[in-house]
């Protein structure tokens, strides 16, 4: 019988996720939300999952971690679900910023004053007030009840303690929020707290590897779930959600990404990366340790070596 793809990269899977490791040494765990600093400083895990089922891993694999800045591709697909791409948008651009992911800095010098896009903190912000419900906890169920829908995991939960560190040191955070009103982009109706709730619950989403590879392969399978062939999510939301993340989905590290990887991802400041193979592959690396742009030092590694190899490059 001749090997698959997954089969080949199997063999050598273990050998280059210890290659990989070597170069968390190089970066940090992230401070700036406290609970994020107990993660092992050189902790790294991958798993990869095609439609069919077949699942291949090595490393770190069951190490649980927040979802942070990737709850953000599907909070944005909810909100285009919920009111469609022309309200959506125009309340968040859909150009990436070149600058730091928190930064309020193009707010103020850039007309009208929205976000440059929904995969910064605060065009993120912006999509969280988006999100359609009775109340803030109706609304932050419904995100869960997504994710949990697009994992193939029911179980998923909020971690309460990411949750709470999070929510107590996030001045940045709501000083962008507090901005984003003053310019009038949330409205008098927004409650800033309410709204920072939703978005930090909706960041400490707690999951493995395997999870995220399977939400990253309900997006390169179009947005229809392999498993069951139910569509999940419009193939036109797919569409954007793929394109934020080839452009903005890195941080301001998203054009070297692009050149060095050439697949579309989103990465976290908990150490998270999914990232996808159109038509193939979900991917899902775990890496706490972080670089200066906030992408993991050792997954961004891994990523590279195994793209290059295989030749996965959309480019």
């Amino acid at each position: 019988m001749t090997m698959n793809e997954l089969d080949q990269i199997q063999d050598w899977l273990t050998e280059v996720v210890d290659i990989s490791r070597v170069f968390a040494s190089q970066g940090e765990v992230a401070a700036y939300i406290p609970e994020l600093l107990k993660a092992p400083h050189d902790t790294l895990g991958i798993c990869i999952i095609s439609p069919d089922g077949q699942t291949i891993s090595a490393g770190d694999v069951d190490f649980e971690l927040t979802l942070q800045s990737i709850s953000k591709v599907f909070t944005l697909i909810l909100a285009l679900m919920d009111l469609g791409e022309a309200h959506v948008f125009s309340k968040v651009g859909k150009e990436p910023t070149g600058d730091d992911f928190n930064s309020m800095l193009k707010l103020e010098l850039v007309e009208p004053g929205i976000p440059f896009n929904p995969l910064i903190n605060a065009g993120a912000i912006v999509i969280s007030a988006l999100i359609q419900g009775q109340s803030p906890q109706h609304k932050s169920e419904r995100i869960l009840n997504f994710f949990r829908l697009i994992s193939g995991n029911a179980t998923l939960e909020v971690d309460e303690e990411v949750f709470m560190s999070e929510a107590a040191h996030a001045h940045r955070n709501r000083s962008l929020a507090y901005f984003l009103k003053d310019n009038g982009v949330l409205t008098d109706q927004d409650d800033v707290e309410e709204i920072l709730e939703i978005y930090f619950r909706h960041c400490s989403i707690k999951v493995t590897c395997s999870d995220m590879a399977r939400m990253a392969l309900v997006l390169a399978n179009e947005g229809v779930d392999p498993a069951s062939g139910e569509s999940l999510i419009p193939r036109r939301y797919v569409q954007i959600a793929k394109t934020f993340m080839i452009t903005c989905g890195m941080y301001n590290a998203s054009g070297e990404f692009a050149i060095g990887v050439g697949l579309p991802a989103k990465s976290g400041v908990s150490g998270g990366i999914l990232t996808l193979v159109p038509g193939k592959y979900g991917i899902g690396i775990v890496g706490p340790a972080l670089n200066s742009k906030g992408n993991s030092v050792a997954g961004v590694h891994l990523i590279e070596l195994l793209s290059r190899r295989q030749k996965w490059s959309m480019f």
